[in-house]
């Protein structure tokens, strides 16, 4: 990147205010459910001369979009994928972001591949209202038993929302952003971009923009357990991240391990069943979050979480549990233990030194992207904004109303804190509410957790609700709504999904799968 490393202004004397902040050139990255509804609201409801999206594969739709061929679950190809993330996730950040793409021709010569943790056949756990953006409905599933989108589906609504934005011209495909760094004196931000549609190792290029949106997401960066062993295991191909799983075929007769139970263990689990040597064990620190519906199967066990693995000469693994209890010959692990969000390729400048470095660097507690007001707007330059930094249980609407928020305030005409310090005070006071509420529960999960809204999701939304509400009235009845009602009916969406995988399992398909879904 051409920024310079160090500057010339006074170290921790950078401040902005609101009314400085009117980017005229904005460039959203990431061509998934957040960034393509951001890139619809920034041109719609924002005033601004130019605004585009950079997607870095050959389709949008993010996770939803799972490109072919299809990875295999096993060899050479997921030893070095869940190797390199597995370094990421413990903190051995790649700055120029190589660790983010699978390249299945062995050279960089060729365009990579970013592979979606999806696999075929995947139905989804939100029903249609839930993700529907404002003026685009989602189309209802044409299934009586079975209400929820499969993957196809979704991907197809992407496709339909982001059409007219392709078409204008607004999104540029093969386009992998590479670095994004801030430039000094509030100049906007370069970035540094590789257009892999040039042929033979792709062409590199760099641009500025006055403003930047981070919307790539959460699942480039999967969380892996400490547990000793599980690095050794990896490297021999016999444990993987759920981000690398793409379903049961080639576990025929194995003997298989899932840890975790949220929605990605639960599924792998009831997929795994149909092929493995049973039982199928199923490690787990807690029951499971209602959130999560999965039906019982006496074929597979519960088990405690693990302490070890020792690699066998078999080629197996022998896991020791922190009962006490040893399962031998194991064939194949699978680590569900979920994501963090980690753009890696962001850089701004130290308020301290005046030195770019990375926004997010080292380990950070509790795990955050830093310095972000209201989950969106970087408190120490708001030319800076994330859409979909906070995992919710609703992300395509919640992404609806934050990038709605983030076009408003751009404009001018919605207003947010003017200096440095009272915009990083939505940061501290979550901080300590986390901390506090973890003192409170010794036996705390996953879900009370910086970047995780769960509970607090109805009135973090519908404080955002407001403020754009107050700014542009207009909006009131166009924006998802969040209220008491809407929360029960989201809901009750858990019921509704546990009688689906009922009715499916009674048809003879087990797991989170459409029955059709090889040919999804």
């Amino acid at each position: 990147m051409t920024v310079p490393q160090t500057y010339g202004t006074t170290p921790g004397t950078s401040t902005c205010a609101a009314s400085d902040v009117r980017p005229k050139r904005i460039l959203v990255i990431g061509g998934g459910p957040t960034g393509l509804v951001a890139l619809r609201n920034l041109q719609e409801r924002g005033a601004f001369e130019e605004v585009q999206l950079v997607e870095r594969r050959d389709d949008v739709g993010g996770v939803w979009y799972l490109d072919g061929p299809t990875l295999s679950n096993d060899g050479v190809k997921n030893r070095a994928e869940c190797t390199t993330t597995m370094a990421r996730s413990n903190g051995n950040i790649d700055p120029s972001g190589t660790l983010d793409k699978l390249n299945t021709n062995g050279s960089t010569n060729f365009p990579p591949r970013w592979p979606s943790p999806a696999y075929p056949g995947l139905i989804g756990n939100v029903l249609p209202e839930f993700l529907s953006y404002s003026h685009h409905p989602f189309p209802s599933p044409p299934r009586a038993h079975q209400l929820f989108p499969t993957l196809a589906e979704t991907h197809q609504y992407l496709k339909d929302f982001s059409a007219p934005l392709i078409s204008s011209g607004a999104v540029r495909l093969n386009t992998e952003v590479c670095a994004v760094g801030e430039i000094p004196d509030r100049a906007g931000w370069c970035v540094r971009m590789r257009d892999w549609r040039a042929g033979k190792g792709g062409r590199e290029f760099e641009e500025r923009w006055d403003a930047v949106v981070v919307a790539n997401g959460w699942y480039d960066t999967p969380v892996w357990p400490q547990t000793p062993g599980l690095q050794e295991i990896v490297s021999l191909g016999i444990a993987r991240h759920a981000k690398m799983y793409r379903g049961p075929k080639g576990f025929e007769g194995k003997r298989c391990l899932v840890v975790g139970n949220a929605n990605s263990s639960n599924d792998m689990a009831a997929q795994l069943r149909s092929v493995g040597s049973l039982p199928v064990y199923q490690s787990i620190r807690r029951p499971a979050f209602p959130g999560f519906p999965y039906v019982p199967d006496e074929q597979i066990t519960m088990v405690a979480p693990v302490a070890e693995y020792v690699p066998t000469t078999s080629g197996q693994v022998k896991v020791r549990l922190i009962d006490g209890t040893v399962i031998p010959n194991i064939d194949a692990v699978f680590v569900g233990t979920g994501y963090k969000p980690r753009p890696h390729f962001v850089h701004v400048i130290n308020p301290d030194t005046g030195i770019l470095q990375p926004l997010v660097e080292g380990v950070i507690g509790p795990p955050r992207i830093p310095s972000l007001h209201k989950h969106i707007m970087y408190a120490r330059n708001p030319t800076l904004g994330f859409v979909g930094a906070p995992m919710s249980f609703t992300p395509f609407t919640l992404a609806d109303v934050s990038s709605t928020w983030l076009a408003l305030a751009w404009s001018g005409e919605l207003k947010y804190p003017v200096t440095i310090e009272d915009r990083l005070e939505y940061e501290r006071a979550r901080v300590q509410a986390i901390e506090d509420q973890r003192k409170e529960d010794k036996n705390i999960t996953a879900f009370v957790s910086y970047m995780v809204l769960a509970a607090s999701e109805q009135d973090y939304a519908r404080g955002l609700v407001d403020e754009v509400v107050r700014a542009r009235p207009s909006l009131s009845e166009v924006l998802p709504e969040w209220s008491n009602e809407r929360t029960k009916k989201r809901e009750a969406m858990w019921p509704v999904k546990l009688e689906a995988l009922r009715w499916a399992r009674e048809q003879g398909s087990y797991g989170n799968v459409s029955l059709d879904g090889a040919l999804d």
